[in-house]
């Protein structure tokens, strides 16, 4: 009798632990970051053409339960939506749209003005005029059609030096200094129904932040409208510049504008400069020091990872009622740019779902602490 009691008592335990580990696995299954964070702050990402087209079957289950903002993380940029002087390409971009209406995911069109990714013809105008021309039929014609159908445009894309001085670019070149007002000013007109942004990599950097605020006084007080500005956090996970992420938050809002970080993302790599530049056009060679976990990454280093993004978030978490949006830049590890950038090849892990879309220790992490007083 005691033997059968005795069974009958393992078999309760075992069928509890069952439904205890059950219940867990489907708790975790049914997190959201965007339902986590609802009334704070947007939660978005980048997106691809494949995910775009719904042609991953992971992504395209992850993505509308995840994010409730989108950017285009190629297909909107001049080189290909004007592949032309006197052709447009909206194939995709009007696909994009689509897209954010079918799972009310809010568009973040990005860009209209950047000196990289340009049309080949574009890179070879040597007038002036030419390049006026070019300038504000895009601005125009791009920023017209998708009036009230985005919900924001970055309007103008680094066009920062580190030390806050203007980038040397053909616009720059061209048309000189007040080249990004007038950029503003079209897309205003073009644009009524649209936030207008300014978006750049290091502005939580002092002089580069200096740089930015002057800009957009600039743009002010030419009574033109810019309604935010982008900081975009691509940010080693053990060098994260808190204190300057801060204090950028406050003097952003002190303009009376929104404050995004756009296309966060936290590499665990060495970078062969030791520094946080975002230059597309920097480059560097693949040797093995520089890509030191092509298989995994060790525990220590996943630790690491996980502390960048609590801390991080418990930041933006302090000053939500000053942050309009949070976007990472890719959805899961394997469309991250920095597998590719500075250097070919490399394996880097910045995001918070692995390469299997399945989140890490990070994603719950900065979902508990929603739960918590702040």
């Amino acid at each position: 009798m005691k033997t059968k009691r005795f069974n009958l008592a393992i078999v309760i335990v075992i069928a509890v632990l069952f439904s205890f580990c059950t219940v867990t696995k489907n708790n975790k299954a049914n997190t959201s970051l965007q339902k986590a964070y609802q009334g704070k702050f947007l939660i978005g990402t980048a997106l691809n053409a494949n995910q775009i087209e719904e042609k991953e079957p992971h992504a395209a289950k992850l993505i509308p339960r995840q994010f409730n903002a989108a950017t285009p993380e190629n297909i909107m940029k001049s080189e290909i939506i004007h592949p032309a002087w006197d052709r447009y390409d909206f194939d995709l971009a009007d696909k994009l749209i689509a897209y954010g209406k079918k799972y009310d995911i809010k568009i973040n069109a990005h860009n209209l003005i950047w000196h990289s990714q340009l049309p080949v013809y574009v890179k070879a105008i040597k007038s002036a005029d030419s390049l006026r021309t070019f300038f504000e039929n895009h601005i125009t014609t791009v920023a017209s059609r998708y009036d009230g159908k985005v919900y924001s445009w970055d309007v103008v894309n680094e066009a920062l030096n580190e030390d806050g001085t203007l980038r040397n670019s053909i616009f720059l070149q061209k048309l000189g200094p007040d080249y990004i007002v007038e950029a503003f000013r079209l897309a205003q007109k073009a644009a009524p129904n649209t936030q207008l942004y300014y978006n750049d990599y290091n502005i939580e950097e002092p002089k580069k932040r200096d740089g930015a605020i002057a800009l957009i006084k600039k743009i002010q007080a030419a009574g033109v409208r810019i309604d935010g500005v982008g900081i975009q956090g691509h940010w080693r996970a053990d060098r994260i510049p808190l204190k300057n992420i801060e204090e950028s938050i406050l003097e952003f809002s002190k303009l009376g504008i929104k404050v995004m970080f756009t296309e966060l993302d936290l590499s665990v790599l060495p970078n062969p400069w030791d520094s946080n530049t975002a230059d597309v056009s920097a480059k560097a060679e693949n040797i093995a020091a520089l890509n030191p976990y092509p298989n995994g990454l060790p525990d220590s280093v996943q630790a690491v990872f996980t502390k960048g993004y609590t801390d991080l978030f418990k930041l933006f978490l302090k000053h939500q009622d000053a942050i309009s949006r949070v976007t990472f830049w890719g959805v899961n590890d394997t469309q991250s740019w920095l597998n590719d950038w500075p250097v070919n090849g490399r394996t880097n892990y910045p995001l918070l779902f692995d390469r299997n879309f399945n989140p890490k220790e990070a994603y719950y992490q900065i979902i508990k602490m929603t739960k918590q007083k702040q």
